[in-house]
């Protein structure tokens, strides 16, 4: 059952990401990460509300809040390389980055690391070279350099999920789902601090708000099938398979925006999901 939920958080935090890539195209990436923070933690309260039967603590707290930070930097960083780049690219590259934490993690907790594992995540450092190797042959310098700066970006929102999963998978409580409410607490902290810091407004044309609230929702959805499953089964594992998400996030991009990929590419977007299943089954 646990696995059957990791995946289901996948499909929908693909679809998320692509909701938030989406409305991060009309307008600032930090503006939708705070509407669907805002709207992830109203969703947060419902679910704990309705689902939670434990009680919760400081550790709960601070492992949210940790887990929290780290989401919301990732999904900045993630939106604004999905507006500028190509999402069938980005998410990929994303998520082979956020599965090696994980395995990295639950090695040091005790999992171990097969030889398929292993060939896993020699797959995932070769997807990102390869979906590096974006735009036409006659490409400009400037091209490339923005490809590459989105690949960049999407690694180190990867390192953010990778970290989420990792932290939000050490909360104590067994039964309880506060813990994602004291996440959005932290995040929406941070995000309004930053936006008074630079006095940046947030308001938002119809559109793109609806996209970004959707976003948020989706988002809280997934983090409470994640968040069941991991407290069932191992974290090497459901982080893993939580990392799939690009599969949803691509097929979204292909036929509601009929993106298109070079061949490399392709093989870059397959090895990097292909490389999220070889270190599950490993």
């Amino acid at each position: 059952m646990n696995l059957s939920l990791a995946l289901a958080s996948a499909m929908v935090l693909g679809a998320a990401d692509f909701a938030g890539g989406l409305a991060a195209k009309h307008t600032r990436a930090f503006v939708v990460v705070c509407w669907s923070n805002a709207a992830g933690l109203l969703t947060a309260l419902a679910f704990a509300g309705l689902l939670s039967r434990g009680d919760t603590g400081l550790p709960d707290a601070l492992w949210g809040g940790l887990a929290g930070l780290c989401g919301s930097t990732g999904a900045i960083l993630l939106y604004h390389a999905l507006a500028n780049g190509v999402m069938g690219l980005v998410a990929p590259t994303t998520a082979a980055a956020a599965a090696a934490l994980p395995v990295v993690a639950g090695v040091m907790l005790g999992d171990r690391l097969t030889a398929l594992a292993v060939v896993g995540v020699l797959c995932a450092l070769a997807s990102v070279l390869l979906v590096s190797l974006t735009g036409d042959d006659s490409a400009g310098d400037r091209n490339r350099g923005k490809a590459l700066r989105s690949v960049g970006l999407a690694v180190v929102a990867g390192a953010g999920f990778g970290l989420f999963f990792v932290f939000l998978a050490r909360t104590p409580s067994e039964s309880s789902l506060w813990p994602l409410v004291f996440a959005r607490c932290a995040s929406l902290t941070l995000l309004l601090g930053i936006g008074l810091a630079r006095r940046t407004s947030v308001r938002l044309q119809p559109r793109p708000a609806r996209l970004a609230v959707l976003a948020g929702v989706l988002d809280m959805g997934s983090s409470v099938l994640f968040l069941i499953a991991v407290k069932d089964g191992a974290l090497a594992i459901v982080g893993l398979l939580a990392s799939l998400y690009p599969i949803s996030t691509v097929l979204l991009a292909h036929f509601l925006l009929g993106e298109r990929l070079r061949r490399v590419q392709y093989l870059g977007a397959v090895l990097a999901v292909g490389s999220v299943l070889l270190l599950a089954w490993g």
